[in-house]
């Protein structure tokens, strides 16, 4: 009998964990980390939402990588099962970038995405 190696639910990369650890510090509340879930929103149906977790659910996925504890609201695992988190800061854009390969389509301006 083999053993399969569990897939990370979220891969965070050095930028990401970067501004995540930024951002904690500035945060004036104690946070136990950053929690990501989807809310219904938008034209294509599903939006990434950010927040800092004061505690831990106990359901709750949870990623800690390069010193940062991310949290995954469990009714957002399954849309977001293999992501990857970054944060880009160029000419167009600045801010986290999901490369989600479960998304089936975005949204014209970006905002949302369906899977």
């Amino acid at each position: 009998m083999t053993t399969r190696e569990r897939m990370a639910p979220l891969t965070v990369t050095e930028a990401a964990a970067e501004h995540i650890r930024s951002l904690m510090a500035r945060h004036d509340k104690p946070s136990v980390g950053l929690r990501i879930g989807v809310s219904p929103k938008g034209c294509s149906g599903l939006s990434y939402k950010l927040e800092f977790a004061e505690a831990r659910d106990p359901l709750d996925e949870v990623v800690e990588t390069q010193g940062v504890t991310v949290l995954i609201d469990p009714r957002a695992t399954m849309f977001i099962l293999g992501t990857e988190l970054d944060y880009v800061a160029d000419k167009m854009q600045t801010g986290f970038v999901f490369r989600n390969p479960n998304e089936k389509g975005r949204c014209g301006c970006g905002e949302s995405f369906h899977v």
